[in-house]
């Protein structure tokens, strides 16, 4: 295995010294920004070829709900190949996908399946990249930070992409708008393949099926509950963010209000994640990891009361200023997961991230359906408190033996 290059004290200015952390982060930017650009310019697309809003929808959908079929198909590969090999793969692949959606006179059913294709890959590209990081920036807290930015840039995607892609169609063609997201892949792939060092398979010589890594990430008593920890608490924090727009048109909020909710809990877990990575060392942020997650869910439990706009504000803030929890968390899987299932464990988190999310937002409007939608949320606050409870109660459980190696990164215990 090729020589990590440690990360100096410093926070995050001190991964940013790391070369080859630099070519992956504006890799990831470049994609990231292409994906959102792509999901408007060919929701657009599609609707004016169609005139259908079921389908403009349909087209928005297609980037979730392959991530389950991708991720469990494709995890193996993520270990059996070497990483930069696989990442600069899957960017060439998207890239070829956004450049035939771009051609003109593509048809409809040609584009959902281009875009089926790019979000097939997903999972393989970032379970990979994220098992990678440990192998750029070593398994400790230079690679929680690394993970803590590429999150970062996820989030501020979703505050900036989307303005921009609707800035960029007033000035382009959908199919132009697109053209540049095949320009972005290319862009990514070119800094991956010149910007990163060269590293071996981990697992070169294992030829398991793709669900034997499954089998062995939650078939560990501590992945397990490190796994659904990671999984189970985004899929009750979506509910408020899905039901966004029924409940502004319930107390009469208007557009410029709900423009606002939507943007207050990506900025809580911006700010919340900078400032964790920033303002406290490794050991607190392990300390606080359990604390943070127990208590993430509870502002939630303010949509009893069916609170007006600065309640909702207050709410989707804290409950995203919470998500801090998850450096700690970042710092415990990694700690965990023995280093030939690397690359196939971080696929599996993020297949089933994406995955539950999605299912998170169906669930939530089929019971808003029936249900108000204040006591929707106030339900899932509270329904999730108590999962994670019991997760992290299992973690406890689970923990090493007193009398067995120390792992400063561990459930905190007296």
């Amino acid at each position: 295995m090729a020589t990590v290059t440690p990360a100096a004290p410093g926070g995050y200015r001190s991964v940013f010294r790391i070369r080859e952390f630099r070519a992956v982060f504006a890799a990831h930017l470049m994609s990231v920004l292409g994906v959102v650009v792509a999901e408007i310019a060919l929701t657009v697309l599609v609707y004016r070829a169609t005139g259908s809003p079921l389908m403009s929808a349909l087209t928005f959908a297609l980037g979730f709900l392959p991530h389950a079929l991708g991720g469990t198909l494709l995890a193996g590969i993520a270990d059996r190949h070497p990483a930069r090999r696989v990442l600069v793969g899957c960017d060439l692949l998207c890239a070829a996908c956004a450049a035939a959606m771009a051609l003109p006179g593509t048809p409809v059913a040609l584009l959902l399946v281009l875009r089926c294709s790019m979000a097939f890959v997903a999972p393989l590209f970032q379970g990979t990249r994220n098992a990678s990081l440990a192998d750029v920036l070593g398994p400790g807290d230079a690679f929680v930070l690394g993970r803590s930015l590429l999150r970062t840039v996820a989030q501020s995607a979703l505050l900036i992409g989307f303005g921009l892609g609707g800035l960029l169609l007033t000035v382009l063609t959908p199919r132009g708008a697109i053209t540049l997201t095949a320009v972005g892949f290319l862009a990514s792939a070119l800094l991956l393949r010149f910007g990163t060092l060269p590293r071996p398979a981990r697992g070169a010589g294992d030829r398991t099926s793709p669900l034997a890594g499954a089998r062995a990430v939650l078939g560990d008593r501590r992945l397990r509950a490190l796994t659904l920890l990671s999984w189970l608490p985004p899929l009750f924090l979506v509910v408020p963010e899905a039901l966004l727009a029924p409940y502004a048109a319930g107390i009469g909020a208007g557009t410029a209000a709900l423009g606002l909710l939507m943007c207050a809990m990506p900025v809580g877990t911006i700010a919340g994640e900078l400032w964790a990575g920033s303002a406290l060392t490794a050991r607190t942020r392990s300390r606080i990891t359990a604390p943070l997650a127990a208590v993430g869910l509870l502002p939630l439990l303010l949509y009893a009361t069916r609170p007006g706009v600065p309640g909702v504000l207050f709410a989707l803030l804290f409950a995203g200023l919470a998500h801090a929890h998850t450096l700690g968390l970042d710092q415990w899987y990694v700690d965990a997961v023995p280093e030939e299932l690397r690359g196939r464990a971080m696929t599996l988190l993020s297949t089933g991230l994406m995955t539950l999310q999605g299912a998170g937002m169906a669930l939530a409007g089929l019971a808003a359906e029936f249900l108000p939608v204040h006591e929707v949320v106030a339900a899932s606050g509270a329904l999730g408190t108590v999962v994670v409870l019991l997760l992290l109660a299992e973690l406890r459980a689970s923990a090493r033996p007193r009398g067995g190696p120390r792992n400063e990164t561990g459930v905190v215990t007296k």
